[in-house]
């Protein structure tokens, strides 16, 4: 008698369809860019997310302070609504295309990518403090990288053209020194 899957099993098991051609998908993200550029005013990018996620929790805990605080002031001040901006729906979107993606062509799997010589707590602790040391240079920088390189760098940004080149020399000096741990 064979065994029913549960719908996480189906999901999970579907044939993995090979990647999409990295040009194309360039080229698709090129042309968003532009139609974003052209229809929003707005490029693409995703950090600002967590200044409006911060000012909407200070403000559960302490409106008077938001109110006191410039950088608060601007996405949670008074009666603003933190989340109503685009860069909330960018980012429901994003999330929701990567999944939907991931269903499609056979690749949802819930699992923690790591090298053979760390375990799985060390590298979500790596993983944690990564994104907190990349999160916090990308408000000092004004933008992740899809904002600065991307967009600054499509509006011929001189500073982020500089950022983009400064962000892949330090990835590419890194990668060479902690490549073993992949291994």
């Amino acid at each position: 008698m064979s065994e029913k899957k549960s719908w996480f099993q189906k999901l999970t098991e579907r044939p993995r369809k090979p990647y999409a051609n990295p040009y194309i998908g360039g080229a698709i993200l090129g042309v968003t860019l532009f139609f974003s550029l052209m229809l929003t005013a707005n490029g693409l990018g995703a950090s600002a997310i967590f200044a409006r996620l911060n000012g909407f929790l200070v403000n559960l805990v302490a409106p008077s302070h938001v109110d006191r605080v410039p950088q608060l002031i601007k996405v949670a001040g008074g009666s603003r609504n933190p989340f109503n901006n685009w860069i909330t729906f960018e980012v429901i979107g994003l999330i929701i295309g990567a999944l939907t993606a991931s269903i499609l062509f056979g690749r949802f799997k819930v699992e923690t990518t790591k090298g053979p010589h760390v375990s799985e707590k060390t590298r979500w602790l790596l993983a944690f403090i990564g994104g907190a040391i990349f999160l916090y240079g990308a408000r000092m920088a004004r933008g992740c990288t899809s904002g600065q390189v991307m967009s600054g760098g499509a509006t011929l940004s001189a500073g982020s053209w500089s950022i983009g080149l400064v962000m892949f020399a330090i990835a590419f000096t890194v990668a060479y020194f902690v490549r073993k741990i992949w291994n």
